[in-house]
């Protein structure tokens, strides 16, 4: 029987309902440099990081006289504004962070976003003190699908790969942890278009989560 020691969570979409804070940003920030942001090609952002996104959106409308960076960070910043103001926590969430650090499991955050939103984000649940490990996008050089910040999350907690369970609402976050050698949990959260046949569990709700329905 499989013993894991760690949970890892992905963060937009598993921790918070944040995704339509990231394309409202997105849209606000993009159109104010002129770039005319339509839902086809903000389709093909959705997975990308906040670097990836600028660069995508700079290629297809170049702008002048603002620096990456200082775009990244608008974007960034309105996003942190909207999740401090917005009822975004995925229900559950806390009390199953709560009763795994209880249990004795290790807990870490693998995100695509940016690091500067994490802080935000774990104090709008109250769980700061919960978390061992924190991977952000500035962590790696590839974000997921690269399995690359799963691995590293996993070194930084001190355990091999196949001793964490993660936890991903996206194909692409859970290619990138299976590529990594972990088992994979699909929370879908009423979400009938996700795809995860390659996951090892899939989970509906938060209030539902029992580890050991993964052992």
């Amino acid at each position: 029987m499989m013993q894991y020691k760690a949970v890892i969570f992905d963060m937009d979409g598993v921790l918070v309902d944040s995704e339509i804070f990231w394309k409202m940003a997105e849209k606000e920030v993009f159109s104010a440099l002129g770039v005319k942001v339509t839902e086809a090609l903000a389709l093909k952002t959705q997975k990308m990081t906040t670097s990836q996104v600028t660069k995508f959106w700079y290629d297809y409308h170049p702008w002048q006289d603002v620096s990456f960076e200082e775009v990244e960070n608008r974007v960034i910043s309105h996003v942190i504004e909207l999740i401090e103001s917005e009822c975004c926590q995925i229900s559950g969430i806390e009390d199953v962070m709560g009763k795994l650090k209880l249990e004795g499991y290790k807990i870490g955050i693998a995100t695509n976003s940016p690091r500067r939103i994490i802080p935000t984000v774990l104090q709008k649940l109250n769980v700061s003190e919960l978390v061992d490990v924190v991977s952000a996008a500035e962590c790696v050089t590839e974000g997921k699908p690269n399995p690359a910040i799963y691995l590293k999350t996993a070194a930084e907690l001190d355990l091999m790969p196949f001793q964490c369970l993660a936890i991903e609402d996206s194909y692409s976050g859970m290619k990138a942890a299976k590529g990594a050698g972990m088992a994979v949990v699909a929370f879908t959260n009423g979400n009938t278009e996700l795809t995860f046949d390659i996951a090892d569990y899939h989970l509906t709700d938060f209030n539902c989560f029992n580890m050991s329905s993964f052992l």
